[in-house]
């Protein structure tokens, strides 16, 4: 169900009874697209603004469904479920509760930010306060924020008398981020006799947050062996750290985890099955690292744990969507879901690729390192990563975004074996290479190739590795 209406800068206000349908659909499914999301959202607080005892009524049917405990199992649906029975529920004005925040794991960061902007969501519903809309709605699937549009919505806030919450704010400015804002914008920031004004214009002048240093990891410990491996493998996955980013003082306390050092190798007794989602990507989308730098672990659990941790195949590919910038860490998540043991998992991973790729994002020379790493670490099974990427050749434009990859995890793959390579080349990888290079017109060399090619006999991997040599060598 769409609450969402065209008026330029926000949503139209819709009737409660197409709220309560909107919401029983979503916390029923999956919590929703992030424009359905974040509609429903905006929608609930605008209409309890409005009439809130008729919301409270048409929301009420929807609560009942979901009595006592229980709870969605998708984190974006619970989150929604939480407000919409704040929304039914009495008013009981006072002040705003104390935060109870505790600092836990900074895997949870993301999720952490998530659950802060629903809870003080939650907070305004219970108390009864009113505000125009929520500032950091976004009616775009990568999550972003167009500064002119917040700078609108802080207006309207100054002119109803109204004081926005500080997770709301602090959601809202990290969807804006891509450069120096428009100078207008910014001067109508500074205009503002709201005291978030200046602040406002401060992060737009400076272009949003800036992005981490990044420090590519391995697990240390030595490799278990093959009877052992029943859960993670010790010392065959590879992660990315960020390092401190500074500002973090001027938002709300559960952001700060977004700001501090992420050293990936601290341990944690839980798997987080449930924090990667769209939302996840959409809640910083200038800065995809941060969020897959945090989630990596989760990711890889779908390649080395026989299929653990999948549910949330929606993340990849959403994180692919991401206006930031993608290295390491989100090449790397793409590298373990074409390797994961679930079929939608890998799936997921395969329109990352295509999704990298059409937005001129794709580093196949990275993603290629990474594939031939994890291979060789054992992380990874190349016959399985080999026919993910065979499904995203087939693609229209796929052999052009395959053959990058194929091309620079080839020659650590066929390396002789005392250099750590596997003992005898994978013919399906070679064929692979041979069909995208002969389909995207590639030309060149590629470490490896010409030796296995000039091999005597007529075996497998040599006669793919001469079609591959003929194809490279071939005249323009």
């Amino acid at each position: 169900m769409d609450v969402r209406g065209g008026v330029a800068g926000g949503y139209r206000l819709a009737a409660a009874e197409a709220v309560a349908r909107a919401a029983g659909e979503l916390i029923g499914g999956d919590g929703g697209s992030v424009p359905e999301y974040e509609a429903l959202l905006d929608a609930v607080v605008r209409l309890a603004g409005r009439d809130r005892a008729a919301l409270a009524a048409a929301l009420q049917p929807v609560v009942e469904q979901w009595p006592g405990p229980y709870q969605p199992q998708a984190a974006a649906a619970r989150r929604l479920l939480a407000v919409v029975r704040s929304a039914a529920g009495p008013v009981e004005p006072g002040p705003a509760e104390p935060s109870r925040f505790l600092e836990t794991c900074q895997h949870e960061a993301v999720d952490v930010l998530l659950a802060a902007r629903a809870g003080e969501v939650c907070s305004l519903l219970r108390r009864g306060v009113a505000v125009p809309m929520l500032l950091a709605t976004s009616d775009s699937a990568d999550g972003t924020l167009d500064p002119r549009e917040l700078v609108m919505r802080l207006t309207e806030y100054e002119q109803a008398g109204a004081r926005p919450g500080p997770a709301d704010l602090g959601q809202a400015l990290l969807r804006c981020g891509g450069g120096p804002a428009d100078p207008d914008v910014v001067a109508a920031a500074e205009e503002l006799e709201l005291p978030e004004g200046q602040r406002v214009a401060a992060w737009l002048r400076a272009g949003g947050l800036p992005q981490p240093e990044l420090t590519v990891e391995r697990e240390p410990g030595e490799p278990e062996p093959p009877s052992r491996r029943r859960r993670a493998r010790v010392g065959r996955r590879i992660l990315v750290g960020t390092g401190e980013l500074p500002g973090r003082g001027d938002f709300p306390r559960p952001f700060w985890s977004l700001f501090r050092r992420f050293e990936p190798m601290i341990g944690c007794n839980h798997l987080l099955l449930r924090s990667r989602e769209r939302h996840a990507a959409a809640a910083l989308p200038w800065h995809p690292e941060i969020v897959a730098s945090r989630l990596l672990a989760q990711v890889a659990a779908t390649a080395d744990q026989n299929g653990s941790g999948d549910g949330s195949p929606d993340f990849l590919p959403a994180l692919a969507r991401s206006a930031g910038p993608a290295g390491p860490a989100v090449h790397l998540a793409v590298a373990y879901g074409l390797g994961a043991r679930p079929d939608p998992a890998r799936a997921a991973a395969v329109e990352a690729l295509a999704g990298l790729a059409a937005r001129g994002r794709l580093d196949g020379a990275l993603l290629g390192a990474h594939v031939a790493r994890l291979v060789l670490l054992g992380t990874l099974k190349l016959p399985v990563v080999t026919a993910s990427l065979r499904e995203a050749a087939g693609a229209p434009g796929g052999a052009a975004a395959v053959w990058p990859v194929v091309a620079a995890a080839l020659p650590e793959l066929l390396a002789p074996p005392g250099a750590g390579g596997p003992v005898r080349p994978h013919v399906p990888l070679l064929a692979l290479a041979a069909d995208c290079a002969a389909d995207c017109g590639a030309r060149g060399t590629v470490p490896g190739v010409d030796t296995l090619a000039t091999r005597p006999g007529s075996a497998p991997s040599t006669r793919e590795a001469r079609r591959l040599h003929t194809t490279l060598t071939a005249p323009v």
